[in-house]
């Protein structure tokens, strides 16, 4: 039941170069130019996108693309703006363009093949993210590998999805996505003392959500060590007590 549900990550890669600029009073001001504008509402708008404030991530991406509607970078991060938004129709279109825009915009790339798994699209999807694994200044091939894993999940390829969050982990052996499918994959597999290590990794670099909860709990049961199995189960109930993991717990 919980092998078969992938978690909907958004490993976007936005390109993002905060800009900051100090002016003194006694200086001329300087006349940004086109290229520098469109750059500087990139990102904020990339800025406030992170932080969940679409409507102002929104106003701030359009007035970037009025200056400069040909930036790739641009356009990718109005298609990640929908996808949040949930306007897919959209976002499918802006992904289209950023990639249309620059073959070499191997952000765009990874976000797309990402967006076309989550939408069942699975073969042009991890096309575009083998591309942008192979593209040469791609220097966070872990996001590539981590998004192949899962949209092979989504396929039912279970040896091809393990293979991938493993190489994702041998370039970033801290990336939490790919730690939390290596807990659960283990688990399944009856390894439960991998599944263990894969947890305690992961909670070095993150914090507990429902699932990594639920397979501790799953997982301590099958150790034998029912006492630590508890402890996770009361986080699970305190935590996220309306989580449908929550709901399955008190049902037992």
């Amino acid at each position: 039941m919980h092998y078969k549900k992938v978690v909907n990550y958004l490993f976007i890669m936005l390109m993002v170069s905060f800009i900051t600029a100090c002016v003194s009073t006694n200086s001329p001001k300087t006349e940004l130019s086109k290229g520098q504008q469109a750059q500087l509402y990139l990102d904020m708008g990339d800025r406030y996108l992170q932080m969940g404030m679409l409507t102002t991530a929104k106003e701030k991406l359009e007035i970037a693309e009025k200056i400069d509607s040909g930036n790739s970078n641009i356009q990718n991060g109005l298609a990640a703006l929908y996808e949040q938004m949930k306007l897919y129709s959209e976002a499918k279109k802006h992904y289209q363009k950023a990639v249309a825009l620059d073959d070499g915009n191997f952000g765009a790339k990874n976000n797309y093949g990402r967006f076309l798994c989550e939408n069942g699209d699975y073969d042009s999807g991890i096309k575009l993210l083998n591309e942008a694994l192979r593209f040469p200044l791609n220097n966070r091939r872990w996001f590539a590998y981590t998004n192949i894993g899962l949209c092979e999940l989504m396929k039912g390829k279970l040896k091809e999805a393990e293979f991938n969050f493993r190489n994702a982990l041998q370039i970033n052996k801290n990336y939490a996505p790919a730690l939390f499918e290596m807990q659960k994959i283990s688990y399944h597999a009856a390894k439960y003392m991998s599944a263990r290590a894969f947890l305690q990794r992961y909670l070095a670099v993150s914090k507990h959500n429902a699932e990594t909860l639920w397979y501790a709990v799953q997982t301590e049961r099958a150790l034998g060590d029912i006492k630590t199995a508890e402890g996770y189960k009361n986080k699970l109930l305190s935590l996220f007590p309306v989580s449908k993991e929550a709901q399955q717990l008190r049902l037992e």
